[in-house]
């Protein structure tokens, strides 16, 4: 869902060409119903293009940075060679995310019983606003506990956070780093067992073994943030459990 009629000059756009000349190429956007888009032989590659069809075919799906923008005939100026390869890896995925969120409000709409332009204005637009994209909207419902947007009222909150659970599956970030710890005394070994055992209730956390003195801790949640505070937490637990146990630990961050 896109509240914008055209894009911004500067913005990336997913393009799929329709007509490949000798000096250009035509193209409609993806995420902009009824907007066309052109890119000059001079903006396919850097360097000199001798043939443009070594680049650009019909069909073909190219991210392109918008140069310039046309209101009254609704068409732009598109740039190929000024978009490098991350950054259409990252668009392409964005614009696929970006689709099966469209796909997952057209189910919220059905079950709500609604027309898909009502949804839109009922709340489409403004979780658009709020959230920045569609699906990140529903990344968020998908990882909310309790009630979610307490502040916004609307039936169709509960149907929204349901079709979000349902298909959004949040990625897993992890944070790690290193143990070292030593102990002298005649049963260090036994002490330092003690001194790295992490609580079940700590959170998700791995603890493993790599070589003497070290010992290899990550953290894993859906939350970079949580998950930093998790691995503090670990940290501060095995350096009071080492300490009464007279065990010398040093952590390090990986």
């Amino acid at each position: 869902m896109n509240i914008k009629p055209l894009p911004d000059n500067g913005d990336l756009v997913v393009v799929r060409i329709t007509e490949v000349k000798n000096f250009g190429a035509n193209g409609v956007l993806e995420e902009y119903p009824g907007v066309e888009g052109y890119i000059h032989i001079s903006e396919v590659a850097t360097g000199w293009v001798k043939h443009i069809r070594s680049y650009l075919r019909e069909g073909q799906r190219v991210v392109c940075k918008v140069i310039g923008v046309n209101p009254d005939r609704k068409v732009v100026d598109l740039s190929l060679k000024r978009v490098n390869q991350h950054q259409s890896r990252e668009k392409i995925a964005e614009w696929k995310n970006e689709q099966k969120a469209d796909k997952l409000f057209e189910i919220v709409c059905n079950r709500l019983n609604r027309k898909q332009e009502e949804c839109k204005d009922q709340f489409g637009r403004k979780l658009v606003e709020l959230f920045g994209t569609l699906f990140a909207a529903f990344e968020n419902a998908a990882q909310s506990n309790g009630e979610w947007l307490p502040d916004i009222q609307g039936d169709w909150k509960d149907v929204f956070v349901g079709i979000a659970k349902e298909n959004i599956t949040i990625p897993e970030v992890s944070v790690s780093g290193y143990f070292e710890v030593y102990s002298l005394a005649s049963d260090g070994v036994d002490r330092i067992k003690e001194a790295l055992a992490i609580p079940e209730d700590a959170g998700k956390v791995e603890l493993e073994y790599v070589g003497a003195p070290r010992y290899r801790v990550v953290v894993k949640d859906k939350d970079y943030k949580k998950a930093e505070e998790t691995l503090k937490k670990v940290v501060q637990i095995v350096n009071e459990k080492a300490k009464k146990l007279q065990v010398e630990v040093e952590f390090n961050k990986q």
